[in-house]
């Protein structure tokens, strides 16, 4: 069970590790592994959200999503999207971009470097939002109830994420960015440049998270449709086009995944730059992840046990806001990758065993209360 679901991944894997030997040596092959256990962990919730819709799919979509979907999750996401961002940023073109990341990687380094204040900002407002919207939130299930219970009261506050983002954004620009950066003996305020920054990083999470509610909106009119038109033919004693209608339902699935998956693979792929500026090792590790990601979602939904480590998500949510707060730090100050990729390791791992001792208390009382 576990080598069919998983071994494509396990193949992508080798293949990965080892161009990153040879491409990067040791730190290469150190960097891509980084790089692979933070896209997992921190697209684990992805993982569950997609198992929970996937699973509602009939065959024929579900392979729809698992290649397709692999195709503009790999490498629409972690290998085009990479490029564009530094073109943007830089202020040159997307084949001028590949082309000194292969070729003049001095220059390329350069241009990273110069676009690192942005590049940071935009990631790490976008990364906040995420966080925000989630410790404010009212969950059945608390993970630390100390923090969250309070938190989410004040969750019904409206737009209080995006008033409380915006205020670390406006800190942020005022205190490490509006001090000056050496670069090549001429002073220069990146104030401005983040601040632009970070607002497009808040508006690009608003436009994900809009379509997103717009497709799961459209999604619950199908199925209230489809029911609806179930309960007439029962009536009526007509027969009703079931294929129709699940085929439609399932479109507006699909395309609520694809938004899904791009607005987590946003964090990834931000989160990476705290990682490395390297292209070809952040497409390596990226597209590692990517692939034990949806290994994980086809995994999920065959075992059906999506609700048994209730704390994962929360995990993974921590961990968004803990990337958050170093790509905003990293604008002044340099912290090396290491710290970055194992703070979001430690806080799943914690989570992780947090939920094996809720299952094995709940286990416990269940036992007691039958003796």
């Amino acid at each position: 069970m576990v080598l069919k679901t998983f071994g494509w991944s396990f193949a992508v894997t080798a293949l990965g590790l080892v161009a990153a030997g040879f491409y990067g040596g040791m730190t290469g092959l150190g960097i891509v592994a980084i790089l692979s256990i933070l896209e997992i962990s921190l697209s684990f919730d992805n993982a569950v959200v997609n198992a929970g819709i996937l699973k509602k799919m009939n065959a024929f979509w579900q392979k729809i999503f698992l290649t397709i979907g692999v195709l503009i999750a790999v490498f629409g996401m972690r290998l085009v999207f990479p490029v564009v961002i530094v073109a943007v940023t830089a202020g040159i073109g997307p084949i001028e971009a590949v082309d000194l990341a292969l070729n003049d990687k001095d220059m390329y380094q350069q241009l990273v470097t110069d676009a690192h204040p942005a590049i940071a900002a935009f990631g790490g407002m976008f990364l906040l939002m995420i966080f925000l919207d989630f410790i404010f939130e009212d969950r059945d299930i608390k993970w630390l109830a100390w923090l969250e219970r309070p938190l989410a009261k004040l969750g019904k506050i409206d737009m209080l994420s995006a008033c409380i983002a915006l205020i670390v954004l406006l800190v942020t620009s005022a205190t490490f960015a509006a001090n000056a950066h050496q670069h090549g003996g001429a002073h220069v305020d990146k104030a401005q440049t983040v601040l632009v920054s970070g607002i497009a990083g808040l508006i690009t999470y608003m436009i994900v998270g809009g379509l997103s509610g717009y497709f799961e909106n459209r999604l619950e009119e199908e199925e209230e449709a489809e029911h609806e038109a179930e309960e007439e033919a029962k009536k009526s004693g007509k027969p009703v086009s079931a294929v129709a209608m699940a085929g439609k339902a399932a479109f507006f699935m699909f395309l609520y995944l694809e938004v899904l998956d791009a607005s987590f693979s946003f964090d990834g792929v931000i989160g990476a730059f705290a990682i490395t500026n390297d292209i070809v090792l952040m497409a390596l590790g990226l597209g590692i992840g990517a692939m034990y990601v949806r290994s994980l979602t086809v995994y999920l939904v065959r075992q059906g046990t999506l609700d048994d480590y209730v704390y994962l998500e929360h995990g993974a949510h921590y961990a968004i806001g803990a990337l958050a707060v170093i790509l905003l730090v990293t604008i002044q100050y340099e912290i090396h990758e290491v710290i970055t990729g194992l703070v979001g390791v430690l806080l799943i791992a914690w989570s992780f065993w947090s939920s094996v001792r809720r299952n094995k208390r709940l286990e416990l009382e269940g036992s007691a209360a039958e003796a």
